[in-house]
Parts: structure tokens; C-alpha cells; sequence
């Protein structure tokens, strides 16, 4: 088995391509192993001293460490740890209810217009660009102008990541949608 790994703009993340499906739907996001019950494979992934965060995409994988240890000390830990997973036939996760991302962009009948538009926006446009650089946003709320989300995996605590929300996120969707004034992080 042959993975590859990338850079992310957040130096704490790396992200681990194994040349496999990882998730068949949606995506996940672990940031400790009280979290990770569901997962089999996040649970893995936790016994790695230094990990800190485990976000799981559809073909990747990106871990988030401490400040403390190298990525040169865990790599190689990280790259057994996910190669002893995909040998044991487990699950990545014994539910696949774990999506959040998924379920706050679906469209809900109690949605407004505007949150149809700003929904349709976050899955289509900038989803698909976050998970190229490891992450996942989640949509929280619109009200009174501003749209709340939530930033995940190799987003979640980035350096770029205000700026990818402010100059990004929220230029396109005052673009779309003039109602929107700002966009919000927060921590879910």
C-alpha cells in the first residue's frame, strides 16, 4: 500500500492520501479519542502520542498534531497506524451518521431563500475547494446579515483560515447573496 502525503496551510495538519475510499459519503472530524467512539479507525489513528485531531474525507485522511512533536517522529507512526487499519477490514466508522458538514447543507423545508442560496453556494463552490487542502466546513446558522460556519480538519485552528473566510467565503457570498453582510466562525 502506497500513501501519499500533503502539505496543508495549516503547518499543525497533514494530509494522508491513501489511494482508497476512506468515507463512502460525507466526512468526519474527531478531536479526541471520547469523540471517537463510533470509529474504529479514528480510535487507531489517537493512539499515536501527538495526535490531536482526525478529520476523515472521502479519499483522505488529515491528522492534526501538538505543537511538540515532529512531523518526522509521528509520519512514520501515523502511515502503520492507517495501513493496519485498511489490512484489518474494519469500518472507518460503525455508523455513518457522523457527517455534520452534510447534514447542515442539506436543504430544510424551514430554510429560507437566502439559506437555500448560501447552502447551495457552501456545497458547490467552496466545499469541494476546503477539501483540497483537508477540511470541511459546516454551515451553523444565517441571521440578522450574518452566516455563521464552522471550520474543520485542516481548517479548523489554520493560520489562513480568517482570511480564507473573510476574503474567500464571504466575498463570494456577498456576491451571490447581498443579503449577507458578514461571515462568522465558530466552535462547535
Amino acid at each position: 500500500m502506497f500513501i501519499q502525503t500533503e502539505q496543508t496551510p495549516n503547518p499543525q495538519t497533514l494530509k494522508f492520501l491513501p489511494g482508497r475510499v476512506v468515507m463512502k459519503e460525507g466526512t468526519a472530524f474527531y478531536k479526541n479519542t471520547v469523540e471517537a467512539t463510533d470509529s474504529p479507525f479514528a480510535k487507531r489513528l489517537f493512539t499515536v502520542e501527538g495526535v490531536e485531531g482526525v478529520f476523515f474525507g472521502s479519499d483522505f485522511i488529515t491528522i492534526t498534531k501538538n505543537d511538540s512533536l515532529d512531523w518526522q517522529v509521528m509520519k512514520p507512526e501515523i502511515l502503520g497506524a492507517i495501513m493496519d487499519h485498511f489490512n484489518s477490514g474494519e469500518p472507518t466508522i460503525n455508523n455513518d451518521t457522523n457527517d455534520k458538514g452534510k447534514e447542515s447543507l442539506l436543504e430544510n423545508s424551514n430554510d429560507s431563500d437566502i439559506v437555500k442560496q448560501i447552502k447551495e453556494l457552501l456545497n458547490t463552490r467552496v466545499r469541494p475547494a476546503v477539501a483540497m487542502d483537508g477540511g470541511d466546513i459546516i454551515f451553523d446558522s444565517y441571521k440578522d446579515g450574518i452566516v455563521y460556519l464552522h471550520m474543520q480538519g485542516a481548517c479548523s485552528g489554520c493560520p489562513s483560515s480568517t482570511a480564507t473566510l473573510k476574503m474567500g467565503i464571504e466575498n463570494m457570498l456577498k456576491h451571490y447573496v447581498p443579503e449577507v453582510k458578514e461571515v462568522r466562525p465558530i466552535d462547535v
